[in-house]
């Protein structure tokens, strides 16, 4: 099965330029569900309500505003917010190369790989290679749907990974959660120590497993088996009308290319 790319481009530093795809490294095991009509069985879909009219509203009636007070808010067009956009970004330039030990976990976002485009499998080998070798990574600044990202390029298993990192100003101070010492800390210390010792173990991810998600699995498998599915009623969609529910539209996309597959 083909890996389907979120975004392409070249990944850069001094005179080299080499041309990847920005695939996915998670794929979430969640679950979702869909809430209906107990009646029916019909999909329901979200409305923006107006307490104050007890009125559902419609799009083109809705304005974007930023609170800045309990119940006081700074308005924003669609024009002023699109101004201060960064523009998408082609290129993934790298402008420092890091020890990412350096870097605390705190500040690790979410994984993604980078895959070779056509054309560019060679230099991508050779720039693996000489990461893997020198234990560095490569720090740069990325855009992807009009957030501008902090990023770290890693090699990985022969292959490059892209984390996006959180901006400092983004984690909260921790002088408050580290508790003070009593006075029976270096015995304390010691004990706690040698429990952990003896639970030291080589990292096996394998091992574990969302249990919850299995058992729902399982459960919803056998529920398919013993009775039929229900069926929403086909409702028509009024012409021009937009979707009331984008989360809902989105989830109904991505089942239909999954099992276009």
């Amino acid at each position: 099965m083909a890996v389907q790319g979120m975004w392409s481009g070249t990944i850069s530093f001094s005179l080299v330029a080499i041309p990847v795809r920005l695939v996915k490294a998670i794929e979430p095991g969640r679950i979702s569900f869909r809430l209906l009509h107990n009646k029916d069985y019909s999909p329901l879909t979200r409305k923006m309500f107006c307490p104050k009219g007890e009125t559902a509203v419609p799009p083109d009636e809705m304005i974007r505003g930023y609170e800045i007070m309990p119940d006081q808010y700074v308005l924003m067009t669609d024009e002023e917010l699109e101004s201060v956009s960064p523009e998408r970004s082609r290129t993934i330039e790298i402008v420092e190369f890091i020890d990412m030990k350096e870097v605390d976990p705190i500040y690790y976002d979410h994984p993604y790989y980078l895959v070779p485009s056509k054309g560019g499998e060679k230099a991508y080998q050779l720039l693996v290679e000489v990461m893997h070798r020198t234990n560095k990574a490569g720090l740069a600044k990325f855009v992807l749907a009009e957030r501008e990202y902090l990023v770290a390029v890693t090699p990985r298993d022969g292959a490059l990974a892209l984390v996006t990192l959180h901006y400092s100003d983004e984690t909260l101070p921790d002088e408050d959660i580290s508790p003070k010492k009593g006075k029976d800390a270096a015995e304390e210390e010691n004990r706690i120590k040698k429990n952990i010792e003896q639970m030291i173990e080589d990292f096996n991810p394998g091992k574990y497993a969302d249990e919850r998600r299995k058992k729902l699995m399982d459960l919803l498998k056998t529920k398919a088996k013993e009775k039929a599915p229900v069926e929403a009623p086909a409702v028509e969609e009024g012409e021009g009308e937009g979707p009331a529910d984008l989360v809902a539209a989105l989830e109904e996309s991505m089942r239909k290319v999954k099992e276009s597959r």
